[in-house]
């Protein structure tokens, strides 16, 4: 039987989110919520479902599975919290926005709460859910990476001074950290999906000239170097439309091991193996100082990166279905939640000029002896 859903949040993300429930076959979308009448009533009248103005109400009319959190406010989180602790504590399942919340504090008793309300609490982080990605993990299962040594990530909007513009609206301008807090949620997600827990954090950052002379005020630019619990290192870059980037345009992650490294472009698009020389996967060449094997490249012909919204809503909707160990929930709110806590670790270093952080621990991941 289908989870019968409810969105809140009628802005653009929640029309995907919506858009997504009412066309997947695990999901029968019921209602739409916002606190602006007319956003709900339009998203309502094209899906034919019931709209609410109220969490409040719909909560209290409907008989819903899963509640997806889709709001926005300061910084894109800061409507996060209150509605998504109002449906924990009435018992349903939430799928939130990234970042989990606006305030790593929020994220924490969140966190928290779902796990007392015995709830599944999931994450929009959507960038691993891709074709890519699979590719990429299956190369890492079957040991053709070996021991990780680094993780690259560079992810930014192609832009520069050429095309700049003063970003505004009430949601950034007086912000400094919109851009850390909006961004870093995927690219950590991404780095911690394929190297695991972070425990050192040191990030710099910044802001370009133009976005100095403009009086602009949000911090664009982050350098951040961290070490994983591996013991591998990595680094990752971010900005906000501030240059122009090579391998990938906008998007790309390398990992690379002892015997071999991976990397993906633009999230949806290619991911490209590097087999190490002299492992069984390099064909028999002669390689000159610096030169590498051929590599072997996946192009999945996917350009829409709006592709990765409906697999991602779609795990959720499956993973609740099938009842799977909260434990195992994959994009988890203890996910986001890491992820918040790096950003957090990265913005502190930033403010005392570059110095170590180790990140707030996670909450300890706890088995339900009930669960298998």
């Amino acid at each position: 039987m289908a989870l019968k859903v409810g969105v809140v949040g009628m802005r653009g993300i929640g029309q995907t989110h919506a858009q997504c429930h009412a066309t997947d076959p695990l999901a029968q979308l019921v209602a739409v919520c916002d606190v602006v009448k007319a956003r709900a009533d339009e998203v309502a009248a094209k899906h034919n479902v019931k709209a609410y103005y109220s969490l409040k109400d719909m909560l209290a009319n409907e008989d819903l599975d899963i509640v997806d959190v889709t709001t926005g406010g300061p910084e894109n989180g800061g409507w996060h919290y209150e509605p998504a602790m109002e449906a924990v504590a009435a018992g349903k399942n939430v799928l939130v926005e990234k970042p989990i919340c606006n305030e790593v504090e929020d994220a924490r008793e969140l966190v928290a709460f779902a796990e007392e309300q015995n709830v599944y609490l999931g994450c929009n982080l959507n960038h691993f859910f891709t074709e890519p990605a699979r590719i990429a993990r299956k190369y890492m299962d079957e040991g053709k990476i070996g021991e990780q040594i680094y993780c690259l990530h560079r992810m930014g909007f192609v832009g520069g001074a050429y095309n700049y513009a003063p970003g505004g609206g009430p949601n950034v301008a007086g912000y400094p950290y919109f851009h850390v807090k909006a961004f870093l949620a995927h690219p950590f997600s991404i780095m911690r999906h394929f190297c695991g827990d972070i425990t050192h954090v040191q990030a710099f950052m910044g802001r370009p000239s133009f976005r100095v002379a403009a009086a602009d005020l949000m911090v664009a630019i982050n350098s951040i170097h961290v070490q994983f619990q591996s013991g591998a290192v990595g680094y990752l870059f971010s900005q906000r439309g501030d240059a122009t980037m090579g391998l990938g345009g906008w998007w790309s992650v390398e990992v690379g091991g002892s015997k071999g490294s991976f990397c993906i472009e633009n999230c949806v698009e290619k991911c490209t193996f590097y087999p190490a020389p002299g492992s069984p996967d390099a064909k028999a060449e002669n390689l000159g100082l610096g030169q590498c094997p051929t590599p072997v490249v996946h192009d999945t012909g996917i350009k829409d990166f709006g592709a990765t919204f409906p697999n991602r809503i779609h795990a959720f909707l499956e993973d609740v279905t099938n009842q799977v160990p909260k434990h195992t929930l994959r994009a988890s709110g203890r996910d986001a939640l890491a992820t918040l806590e790096y950003t957090f670790a990265a913005i502190e270093s930033y403010e005392e000029g570059g110095v170590l952080v180790r990140p707030h621990a996670l909450p300890i991941l706890k088995h339900n002896p009930r669960e298998q």
